[in-house]
């Protein structure tokens, strides 16, 4: 019997068929089960549900400064992080195979903005970015990244993928506004409402709660593009409320026709960098320490993103291993450089992939949409913001279900050594809004858990070196080093 979320994809053709073509025999299409209709679908999905770092990424970075008092440019800023977004995407999918699209990293522009860029110069934060990616292809290179995530037990894979569910479930519910942080003035420990006062008001969060509803219902009907159709369908009922409703505020982007849907791109950030000039401002040891934690942290989200996307995808084998996995890694990497070199911070790929997954992606001509949509939005960028974000995020809603589902039941549960730690690492995802953190705190807890009871020898080498490293990373605050 299928699982779940096996139910919930729309019908794929019956088992792997024969090439139809050269680009149907590149990208394995037939091979995977899919079909060009999907992956154009699942391109187009995963574009929409991710568009929205193309606003936010500039808003994030142009709002500090650097040591001298520097801001960047919101105009700049917005060509760059569109530029790299489609220029790794594209690469991610003509080398890698996968329906994983590339963009600036939430977490690691944060640590640039708030971190790297007060003590120094951008062009030397952006420097720093630029040598966590080379240090990310050496590791590739040497075949020591591809024995991390190969060391990682299937229990603790699993954990890391219901960890990314439940992490793409949160965003979406945050980013629509049908849950909101509760202000620090309002003096309580609870951290999170129900909308805006404790109450669902107002036409953008009934358009997202009306996503959702029309989503599963396709979903559950097995309508090809449910996610899509939703997408869309949402867009022009909120193009329609906010021109007849006048609502405030639709948060990032408003669903409008803009006036000009053309604006002429601006390229002026790209190679404003300087590899070893933050080391001058800081001095070698925090300048080490800076590039480790932009590492770290680029280098463990992606994981957690190409294990959870490669197993929802299907992609995976019995091992829970990825065909061609040292491709997408270097691609990877080259991402984490490509950002620091155009200015828009560290480039990683994007959980909201699984948008385009839950269409039925599953080869890299996703990624050639995805990609290309991108590019377009470089000259139409008031156009490709225009879909607000609570007609996007009932996707991400959906698809964390998909994957919940889906995975839940293959971890053993009976042996506490593996459960505790993929417990850890799937709620700890998203309670601190970090696939990187859930991910330390599993390795750790696993290792320890292990050791506790004798079972020392069963735990990889890599994961002792991995769990020490973090364990470092997450004391370096008490002793001082950051």
């Amino acid at each position: 019997m299928p699982n779940t979320a096996e139910a919930g994809r729309d019908t794929a053709e019956a088992g792997p068929q024969p090439p139809r073509d050269a680009i149907d025999r590149y990208f394995k299409i037939s091979e995977r089960g899919s079909s060009f209709a999907r992956e154009i679908r699942g391109g187009f999905a995963t574009f929409f549900a991710m568009a929205y770092i193309i606003v936010l990424n500039p808003i994030i970075l142009s709002s500090a400064h650097d040591i001298n008092g520097h801001h960047l440019d919101n105009g700049q800023l917005v060509t760059a992080t569109a530029l790299t977004a489609a220029f790794t995407t594209l690469l991610m999918g003509v080398i890698g195979n996968v329906p994983i699209a590339l963009a600036a990293g939430l977490g690691v522009n944060t640590v640039v903005a708030l971190q790297l860029a007060p003590r120094m110069t951008w062009p030397d934060a952006m420097g720093m970015v630029v040598l966590a990616g080379f240090i990310v292809m050496v590791l590739v290179a040497t075949g020591l990244r591809e024995r991390v995530m190969n060391a990682v037990p299937h229990g603790l894979r699993k954990g890391i993928a219901i960890g990314i569910g439940l992490f793409i479930l949160l965003i979406g519910l945050v980013d629509s506004g049908f849950v909101t942080r509760i202000p620090d003035a309002a003096h309580t420990t609870v951290p999170v409402q129900l909308g805006m006062d404790g109450r669902l008001n107002g036409w953008p969060v009934l358009v997202f709660a009306l996503g959702v509803l029309l989503t599963m219902a396709l979903l559950v009907r097995k309508v090809p593009g449910a996610i899509l159709i939703s997408i869309i369908a949402m867009t022009v009922v909120a193009v329609i409320i906010n021109a007849v409703g006048h609502v405030p505020s639709w948060g990032l982007t408003t669903p409008e026709w803009p006036g000009n849907p053309v604006a002429n791109p601006d390229f002026g950030l790209l190679g404003k960098v300087s590899l070893f000039g933050g080391f001058h401002e800081v001095g070698v040891v925090t300048g080490v320490l800076f590039v480790f934690s932009v590492l770290l942290s680029s280098f463990f989200d992606a994981m957690g993103t190409i294990m959870g996307i490669g197993d929802e995808a299907g992609l995976t084998d019995d091992r829970g291993n990825m065909p061609g996995m040292g491709r997408v890694l270097f691609v990877d990497g080259i991402a984490v450089a490509a950002g620091g070199a155009t200015s828009s911070s560290a480039t990683t790929c994007y959980v909201e992939s699984t948008a385009g997954v839950g269409e039925g992606a599953r080869t890299g001509l996703a990624n050639l949409v995805t990609g290309g949509l991108f590019v377009v939005a470089l000259f139409l960028t008031p156009l490709a913001t225009m879909v607000p974000s609570q007609a996007a995020t009932p996707a991400l809603v959906t698809v964390g279900f998909l994957i919940f589902a889906g995975s839940i039941t293959e971890i053993d549960w009976s042996d506490f050594t593996i459960a505790i730690p993929a417990f850890l690492t799937m709620l700890l995802m998203p309670f601190t809004y970090s696939i990187t953190n859930g991910i330390g705190m599993g390795f750790i807890a696993f290792v320890v858990l292990r050791l506790v009871v004798g079972r020392w020898r069963e735990v990889p080498v890599p994961m002792y070196v991995v769990s020490v490293v973090f364990a470092f990373f997450y004391l370096m605050p008490a002793l001082g080093l950051l």
